[in-house]
């Protein structure tokens, strides 16, 4: 049982070679309510992950050794635990680089503990921690699919899993819940982010992307998840509970 899972504190991992940054950082999260442990880079990340559970992990781009984006990758492979990455001043391509090797959000340097911690309250929530939130909720099917919000699960026709990360489970579950609705970015944004100012609207078509790449037999022609030009995005597959 992680530490996270016996005492009801989430567990962050802050992976920054900036020791004063993640040490304010850890402070602030120990101060509202979660515990923090701090890696320098990619060997110490590794070692806390072989000896403790993390229910979600802050991710500097730049660090010595193994950069962010190649450890992001290798996060992914494995797990599924959210990952917030920082990544430096007017960077875009670094945010979107980010979202599309899987990280589920970020934050720009300088920026504010305290927002930080917000992120990662968003996030927390958005992966279900309290299971409280998660009871009475059925699976949803469609095209032989099936989506199960309690387990946070996904599963093809053939009953493997498939692996998403927090942000993309999020986005198709706001999707099987608006069959054949036109959503747009902002509401999406909306319904994954809890009202947070969250990521640049390219965040949502870089998600919708990798979905695609999940779901569709042809990512390249979708079918059950369309672009609606000047609107949006639609899910026209039927979903049943």
């Amino acid at each position: 049982m992680s530490q996270s899972t016996a005492s009801k504190r989430p567990a962050i991992l802050i992976v920054e070679d900036d020791f004063e940054i993640a040490r304010l950082l850890a402070v602030t999260l120990t101060e509202a309510g979660m515990t923090a442990e701090i890696a320098g880079d990619g060997a110490d990340m590794d070692a806390w992950r072989r000896r403790a559970t993390f229910d979600l992990i802050v991710l500097d781009v730049m660090l010595p050794g193994e950069d962010g984006f190649s450890l992001c990758r290798r996060l992914r492979a494995e797990t599924t635990v959210p990952i917030l990455m920082l990544t430096a001043q007017g960077e875009e391509v670094d945010r979107i680089v980010g979202l599309e090797i899987g990280a589920d959000d970020y934050v720009t340097k300088p920026f504010s503990a305290r927002e930080v911690t917000a992120r990662i309250r968003s996030l927390l929530r958005r992966a279900a921690y309290a299971p409280a939130e998660r009871d009475g909720l059925k699976p949803l099917r469609f095209e032989g699919w099936t989506l199960d919000p309690q387990r946070r699960q996904v599963r093809d026709p053939s009953g493997a899993r498939v692996a998403m990360t927090t942000a993309e489970f999020d986005l198709l579950l706001v999707f099987c819940r608006n069959p054949g609705k036109i959503l747009t970015r902002e509401q999406l944004l909306a319904h994954t982010h809890a009202g947070l100012a969250g990521p640049i609207d390219r965040s949502v078509d870089v998600h919708v992307r990798r979905i695609r790449q999940k779901i569709e037999t042809d990512p390249s022609e979708p079918i059950l998840l369309k672009t609606v030009r000047l609107g949006g995005y639609m899910f026209t597959a039927t979903v049943d509970v």
